[in-house]
């Protein structure tokens, strides 16, 4: 591997325009034909053989009106009035006009508050598939003219605005490629050293978001998986930039040509960037374990722009250093004097004494990581609904009105469906039985089809209340069952809350073994690596103590709402449940990123000296200061996301912001050299047996590349190049 990452990143920087042209003919055609035959992305939240989507597929089956999608619009008199006089009613009158209307209205239905002071009109939509954006904008028109024109407040919500309405990402983005551009521009202390990662980067992730619509022909690719993988795209697109333009530099600065510098920083970081990359790309794709086709499709998406970035970080990239040439040092920000590869004594003096201190600091993190983690204990999945939206959503204000007119229930029905296989009777039982619950506080008048009957139901808590979902368990688990019972008819309870709900019940049952096939195939991966049983073995003990220390500060914030403000939260909500195996997905590969750059030149100066200490030492003072930089780009990029209104969003900014934040500072740069020096030569043992049973992987980097390799190469250097 080393020798061909050698040939491909010299022969990329000897013809840069040529893979330039290559590249950007590439990217043309991708343009070109997602623009043309691209599939317009959807979201769908379908999750085979649970509860609520049989419900959905009952209601399909029967063309039923309600299995479709539904928007609320919420009004009040102005006046204080309430509808019962004659100006109130005549407003409302000519708003439900309005909504009657619109072009995929189904139908309107009208429900006022018992002191008649606010109407809630719900607008029955067709399924997903049969809308689109402008359904939604046309609805938000209608809201504007009315507030404008009529005497009354008026707000709007519902599954409508779940579907389509979008958290805005790009002011995030701007941030983190401001904040990268001022970290690298301090790391490299140059201009154009600085352009080349954020170049690259962003050509790469335009390249892969361009490419999803092409992609939704293989897997239906959710409306929000672009923004979920520009987060991850421009994380590991600059970071492995930047691994590579640290070597090159560092090759340059040694003599080297700049051909033969962009071939050994593809051969040695280059290399590090494959497996890393194939260690995020495999984990990502793990999360098709979880069963849940929204999450695999993400996961897919993320994937194949992760995928691009590695493969533009070993060929477009040694382009640019090739058209850079030595200038890539030019317009410095640095002293006079200052060499590029210089490391520097303080990261020196920083490994010597924590390898002298070794047993403390892995006690003392160890502890206080796991401490991070203890609140994981607690925590709770399910869904933020529009009670969690900023105050100045009218999806919050719909919410606010309508809790206060009917109660918190009424903003999450269940909806439940039976087939009453032509007995119409059993319908009529299944509403009264369901009404007793002490958990419903109002059932509606059941619709009854040809084969299916519908009854909705109105819950007495929020919801993301437990006790709602505890209200649904019970309606599957014992009312439904009685109310069926001696009839061939059977009923299931669905809806947005119910499914948001068996969402997290399959997310919670498959995430033991979604963590256990990622832990299992990258300890494998690291094995074959690295040659060691123990280095993979810690890898992935200190990857998880990250990760659970993240995953601590979530609930913390976001359940029990410490600092909650900081971020602009304003209320405190449950864990998403798909974000904790996204976040395991994502984190797990970004550390391995780490992992795998910070133990290839520790391992590099074993193989040369057989020192382990002082090869500890020597790693961390080379790669701590890139490592670091790489990590406060993640986190600029990562944090930006903290800052938009929607809460999934900032849960997967502050997630995996403070997953790298711990990860690059307690365990890189104390754990690992801590753990590394306390287990000494074990480090490196790799039993024979396995070691002859295991895939050759060629290590060696470019010292054991062929001499007509080194040519126009000072051959006194050759042997001291041992590699990766």
């Amino acid at each position: 591997m080393s020798s061909f990452l050698y040939r491909l990143g010299r022969r990329s920087a000897e013809r840069p325009w040529l893979v330039i042209a290559v590249w950007a003919a590439a990217a043309i055609v991708i343009v070109v034909a997602s623009i043309g035959v691209g599939r317009e992305m959807e979201d769908s939240f379908d999750v085979p053989g649970v509860d609520s989507q049989r419900a959905t597929e009952l209601l399909e089956s029967a063309s039923s009106d309600r299995a479709g999608l539904t928007a609320r619009v919420v009004a009040t008199p102005t006046s204080g009035d309430d509808f019962s006089t004659p100006d109130a009613r005549s407003a409302l009158d000519q708003l439900r006009s309005r909504l009657d209307g619109l072009d995929s209205a189904i139908g309107v239905e009208e429900t006022i508050s018992p002191d008649g002071g606010i109407a809630m009109l719900t607008i029955q939509y067709p399924v997903l598939d049969q809308l689109a954006m402008d359904d939604l904008d046309e609805l938000k028109d209608v809201v504007s003219e009315t507030r404008a024109e009529l005497p009354m407040e008026v707000e709007a919500g519902g599954d409508l605005f779940f579907a389509y309405e979008e958290a805005g990402g790009s002011a995030a983005e701007m941030i983190g490629i401001a904040a990268a551009i001022v970290i690298l521009l301090v790391a490299f202390g140059s201009v154009i050293a600085m352009g080349l990662p954020i170049g690259m980067a962003i050509f790469g992730l335009v390249l892969g978001v361009a490419a999803m619509p092409l992609i939704s022909h293989v897997v239906m690719i959710p409306s929000w998986a672009p923004q979920l993988g520009t987060m991850i795209g421009l994380g590991v697109g600059i970071d492995y930039a930047l691994f590579l333009v640290t070597r090159h530099r560092e090759f340059l600065a040694e003599g080297s040509t700049v051909p033969d510098a962009a071939g050994r920083a593809v051969a040695t970081a280059g290399q590090a960037v494959v497996f890393a990359g194939g260690t995020v790309v495999i984990a990502i794709l793990g999360l098709g374990v979880a069963g849940v086709p929204f999450m695999t499709a993400a996961g897919i998406a993320t994937s194949v722009i992760v995928a691009i970035m590695v493969i533009a970080s070993i060929t477009i990239l040694p382009a640019f250093l090739g058209l850079s040439g030595h200038s890539i040092n030019r317009f410095g920000i640095h002293r006079r004097g200052h060499a590029a590869g210089d490391v520097g004594p303080g990261w020196r003096r920083w490994g010597n004494h924590v390898t002298r201190h070794a047993w403390p600091y892995a006690i003392v993190t160890t502890v206080a990581l796991l401490a991070m983690t203890a609140p994981v204990l607690a925590l709770q999945l399910g869904f933020p609904d529009e009670g969690t939206q900023p105050e100045s959503t009218t999806q919050r204000r719909a919410y606010d009105l309508v809790a206060d007119g009917f109660g918190a229930g009424i903003n999450g029905p269940l909806v439940v469906a039976v087939d009453h296989g032509g007995d119409v009777t059993v319908v009529d039982d299944v509403a009264a039985a369901v009404a007793t619950d002490p958990g419903i506080a109002a059932v509606a008048p059941p619709e009854i089809g040809p084969a299916v009957g519908t009854v909705i139901a109105f819950p007495t808590s929020a919801p993301q209340d437990d006790a709602t979902f505890e209200t649904v368990e019970r309606l599957r688990a014992e009312v439904l069952p009685d109310a069926v019972d001696g009839t061939t008819a059977t009923a299931h309870v669905g809806g947005q809350t119910a499914n948001f709900g068996d969402v997290a019940m399959r997310v919670s049952d498959r995430l033991p073994w979604f963590i256990a096939a990622v832990i299992v195939l990258s300890f494998l991966l690291l094995t074959i690596v690295f040659r060691s049983i123990l280095v993979p073995l810690k890898a992935a003990v200190l990857n998880l103590l990250s990760i659970g220390a993240a995953y601590g500060v979530l609930v913390m914030v976001f359940q029990w709402g410490w600092g909650k403000e900081l971020i602009g939260l304003e209320t405190t909500v449950p864990i998403v449940s798909f974000i904790p195996m996204f976040m395991f997905a994502v984190l797990f590969g970004l550390s391995m990123d780490y992992e795998v750059f910070l133990l290839s030149r520790v391992r590099e100066e074993y193989v040369a000296t057989g020192d382990n200490d002082a090869s500890v030492i020597a790693g961390l003072a080379s790669t701590a200061r890139v490592i670091t930089s790489a990590a406060l780009i993640m986190i600029s990029v990562f944090g930006g996301f903290v800052l938009g209104d929607d809460p999934v969003t900032k849960m997967f900014g502050l997630g995996l912001a403070t997953a790298i934040l711990v990860d690059a500072t307690i365990v890189r740069c104390i754990l690992v050299p801590a753990t590394m020096t306390l287990m000494g030569d074990a480090n490196w043992w790799l039993p024979d047996w396995l070691d002859r049973r295991l895939p050759a992987v060629d290590m060696e980097g470019v010292a054991g590349l062929p001499e007509q390799e080194f040519e126009d190469v000072p051959s006194d250097r050759d042997a001291e190049l041992v590699t990766v």
